[in-house]
């Protein structure tokens, strides 16, 4: 399975942590239960009942199931070092930047008698500050993943296909058929 790229944006922000995110199941769900301030709301975001949250939080249950495993630990890191997040966010919004890799189908609009066959190409290209911004910014606000696609396919047609619109002006790209994409700050 392709990863999303809200995943991968999730994830460089993940790189920034200092610390480990909590190890046992136990540990994981106390996290979580003072985070969402009750085994209640842990239990909804997990999709369990709220009798299983409080099995882990005594330690009668020790040991998920594998998607549970992967939805607890999905939810912590979500909520985990908040500040560090948001540091790191400013930082590649206004400053660093991104960086994206991706293996993917590119197809363009441009003037006729161009090629604009869509292939497969792989593309490890820096962006911009504002790149960044607009991708962090859409992905908060619950931008779709055809959404943050298009933004970073508009991205990489300006810095890679346009050389930072120096050349190929008006060349429209399009991305489709994501094989990899993994974003670094």
């Amino acid at each position: 399975m392709v990863d999303s790229l809200g995943e991968s944006l999730d994830r460089a922000l993940e790189s920034a942590f200092t610390r480990r995110i909590p190890q046992s199941a136990q540990a994981q769900m106390n996290y979580l239960v003072k985070q969402l301030k009750g085994t209640k709301a842990a239990a909804q975001a997990l999709g369990v009942s709220q009798r299983t949250v409080e099995r882990y939080v005594s330690g009668k249950i020790r040991r998920p199931r594998r998607d549970l495993r992967a939805r607890l630990e999905r939810e912590v890191k979500k909520r985990w070092q908040p500040q560090i997040r948001a540091k790191a966010r400013k930082k590649a919004a206004s400053t660093g930047g991104i960086v994206v890799s991706t293996r993917a189908k590119f197809g363009f609009t441009a003037a006729s008698g161009t090629t604009d066959d869509a292939r497969t190409r792989d593309i490890t290209q820096a962006l911009p500050p504002e790149w960044a911004d607009r991708l962090y910014t859409a992905r908060e606000q619950g931008a779709t993943e055809q959404r943050l696609q298009q933004i970073a396919a508009d991205g990489l047609a300006q810095m890679y296909f346009r050389a930072n619109n120096t050349r190929a002006h008006g060349l429209d790209v399009e991305l489709t058929d994501v094989e990899q994409i993994e974003i670094q700050l």
